[in-house]
């Protein structure tokens, strides 16, 4: 079943400024749409609103039919939420039972809970489980109700790095042909798991596209930034600009892991920093006004002077600066 959202909606707490949610985005029938953003971009707003949380304006719609006046419960959406929201005082099968109060064909517990691997806490209280096991609940109270729609905010966000990527790989097979949408600010997760990647800013959706197209040609600085591709402005990098065939002074993006480096090549740069992550090093590098960074095994040394390399078939050039706020 295909969704489509475009909704617009304004938010306000006592004392602060209010925050407004204007964005579009439909998925298709067994697609996997991940929506990408900074923290405070409005990813879980958008979310919520989509649910039936709260009020808006524009359409909600289920393969062409509006829900805008249907409550939560009855929109055939599983949502799973980040601090899992189970309830304390009811078993882990009570919790993922729940859902048969409001629909009448809902999937046995204990079978939901055996295939993702905590069948033995059917009778076990969720303030006496670990984090990743209370998310594997959560999502199979999400799934009891056979859901034409997953919705998932952020569900690894507070797990350690190896539950979380156990339970990506889990999730993984989980939305292979389910229609989900999944908000997350996690880069690495994005690309697991999308079909499509939305990158929102500041309450709009600034671009969708597959993976390769959202990491390798962004549309903006913003986009480019956030996904970890390095932003060089040519205006503030004369020695690129001049080694470069770039038929433009503005602003091109490349990958890290497309720049090359060693004792010859396009322009002379110097080592400013290496951080060590996981089995490779992060390198940025000096190059006029402008650093850019690139990944390697073995990193030379800070101080030491090489040559980068940028090869022409990775260099993008992005189509719109509006967005070139840094975050």
């Amino acid at each position: 079943m295909s969704l489509h959202a475009d909704v617009s909606a304004t938010f306000s707490a006592d004392g602060a400024e209010s925050f407004h949610v204007d964005a579009e985005f439909e998925v298709e029938r067994g697609e996997s749409l991940v929506i990408l953003g900074p923290s405070g971009s409005g990813k879980t707003l958008l979310l919520e609103t989509v649910a039936g949380f709260h009020p808006h304006d524009g359409p909600v719609t289920l393969d062409g039919q509006r829900v805008n006046d249907t409550p939560p419960e009855k929109r055939d959406f599983g949502f799973v939420f980040q601090d899992y929201a189970l309830f304390p005082h009811m078993t882990v099968r009570e919790n993922v039972d729940f859902g048969s109060r409001y629909h009448d064909d809902t999937r046995d517990p204990d079978e939901l809970l055996a295939e993702l691997g905590v069948g033995d806490l059917t009778d076990r209280y969720p303030p006496t489980l670990s984090g990743g096991e209370q998310q594997r609940v959560a999502l199979a109270r999400a799934l009891a109700v056979r859901p034409e729609v997953m919705l998932l905010d952020e569900p690894l966000a507070a797990l350690d790095v190896p539950t979380r990527q156990s339970l990506r790989d889990d999730l993984a097979d989980v939305l292979a042909d389910a229609t989900a949408v999944y908000v997350t600010h996690n880069r690495t997760t994005a690309r697991a798991l999308a079909d499509r990647i939305a990158v929102m800013n500041d309450g709009q959706v600034v671009q969708i596209g597959t993976p390769d197209e959202i990491f390798h040609r962004p549309e903006s600085p913003m986009v480019a930034r956030f996904t970890g591709s390095n932003v060089i402005d040519l205006d503030d990098a004369p020695s690129i600009r001049s080694a470069l065939d770039v038929s433009t002074d503005g602003i091109v993006t490349i990958r890290p892991e497309s720049v090359e480096f060693g004792d010859s090549g396009d322009v002379r740069a110097t080592v400013d920093r290496i951080v060590r992550e996981d089995a490779t090093n992060r390198v940025t590098f000096v190059v006029d006004d402008v650093t850019v960074e690139a990944f390697a095994e073995r990193a030379p040394a800070v101080g030491d002077e090489v040559w980068l390399t940028f090869p022409a078939d990775a260099l993008h050039v992005c189509r719109t600066y509006a967005a070139s706020t840094s975050v």
